[in-house]
């Protein structure tokens, strides 16, 4: 059984910064790939960001040059920096991970998830 815990999400005001931790517990990935989504109110959760076992990153276009992925594998546990945050960012936020290699982007192909933290960043 894997378990993900994300930490580090709050309300924060426009143009300002969080880091969200994911720490998965559990199960250890050789070749594994973390995943983060959001999920805004009434909207399916989406796509964010993505980083690999060996550190390759992808970022979704609306979060480039303002988020940045990193992963400390010895503590399974990948981050999320999130800098100039805006009001479009709000959302919960979610973790997750696929136990194969490879970056995908649909959340089909995680086979786990945390619990997801709300971000909320005001205007």
């Amino acid at each position: 059984q894997v378990k993900l815990v994300e930490y580090g999400g709050g309300l924060v005001q426009a143009g300002g910064s969080l880091r969200l931790s994911c720490a998965a517990s559990g199960r250890t990935f050789s070749n594994g790939v973390m995943g983060w989504f959001t999920q805004a109110p009434g909207k399916e959760r989406e796509f964010v960001a993505a980083i690999s076992r060996r550190v390759v990153t992808y970022h979704v276009d609306s979060v480039k040059g303002r988020f940045t992925s990193s992963r400390d594998n010895a503590r399974n546990t990948v981050y999320l920096q999130m800098n100039s945050l805006k009001s479009e960012d709000t959302a919960v936020y979610y973790c997750a991970a696929r136990s194969v290699s490879g970056i995908v982007y649909v959340s089909n192909d995680y086979n786990y998830w945390g619990q997801g933290t709300q971000v909320t960043v005001s205007s």
